[in-house]
């Protein structure tokens, strides 16, 4: 019997959860790469690229508000697993929804700092809680850009708890997710 057949449906996370975890990777892996390609495009359509980046930040944000309060209202499933990896996956995962966290509030309101208010998707404008603030809008910028490279080692060493323990281990571990 392989993981998938082992695994009760109890031992998966719940089906919000599993939603909003591929629907934020997948809104991250689409935003990251974005926001690194800003300062090489053209300036005819580098403030394209800003709204676009930006607004699915900030949607990153309300869905990992969402996210956590699923977390904490749903649980998750037990896993057997010696204590030293344990730490370290929660260790990981916390880091995660930190920094999850701390990006987009920050690139939010560096963004504000430098004086540009952030137009979601060309829709409406969000109100700024700061507005411009020279003084601290490179101090938020580095805190954006810091987050961001510390989300890329984060993710780098969870996708290779993934791997070791699908091909390594051939346990059920994905499958909670999936």
């Amino acid at each position: 019997m392989n993981g998938a057949q082992s695994m009760l449906a109890g031992e998966r996370y719940a089906g919000t959860l599993r939603i909003l975890h591929w629907l934020i990777a997948v809104l991250v892996l689409m935003t990251w790469p974005l926001g690194q390609m800003i300062g090489f495009v053209k300036e005819d359509v580098k403030l394209d690229f800003y709204l676009i980046h930006e607004s699915l930040g900030f949607l990153v944000l309300w869905l990992m508000l969402v996210r956590i309060g699923a977390r904490l209202t749903s649980g998750a499933p037990l896993v057997e697993a010696p204590p030293l990896e344990k730490a370290a996956a929660h260790a990981v995962h916390g880091l995660l929804y930190v920094f999850l966290i701390v990006m987009p509030v920050s690139g939010f309101l560096a963004t504000n700092a430098h004086g540009f208010p952030l137009k979601w998707f060309g829709l409406f404008t969000v109100w700024s809680p700061i507005g411009k603030s020279p003084d601290i809008a490179f101090t938020l910028s580095a805190i954006h850009t810091w987050s961001a490279w510390i989300i890329l080692a984060l993710f780098a060493l969870h996708i290779a708890a993934v791997v070791f323990h699908h091909v390594i281990r051939r346990d059920g571990t994905l499958y909670r997710i999936l």
